[in-house]
C-alpha cells in the first residue's frame, strides 16, 4: 500500500456530536481558552493534576481534558 492509497481522514458522526456538545460550552462562554484574571484551570480545585499542561477537569458539568491556562465559570480555588 502506498501513501496515496491511504484514505483521507474524515470526522465520524461521534466527532460531530462531541463538537455540538462542546460547542455549547464555548458559545455560552462557560469554557474559555484563556484565564480570567488569576483564575485558570491549573489553580482550580477541579483540575486533576496541576503539574501538567493538560489535565482532566472533574467538575460534574465539564469532565473533559482542559489546558492549564483555560478557565470556566465553575472555577473554584484550591482549598487546603
Amino acid at each position: 500500500m502506498t501513501y496515496e492509497d491511504i484514505p483521507k481522514p474524515e470526522p465520524k458522526e461521534i466527532d460531530e456530536q462531541n463538537w455540538v456538545v462542546l460547542g455549547h460550552l464555548i458559545s455560552n462562554e462557560v469554557l474559555r481558552g484563556r484565564p480570567q484574571g488569576d483564575e485558570r484551570c491549573d489553580n482550580c480545585l477541579y483540575y486533576m493534576d496541576p503539574s501538567t499542561d493538560i489535565s482532566y477537569c472533574w467538575h460534574p458539568r465539564v469532565r473533559i481534558l482542559v489546558g492549564d491556562q483555560w478557565w470556566c465559570q465553575w472555577w473554584e480555588p484550591i482549598t487546603e
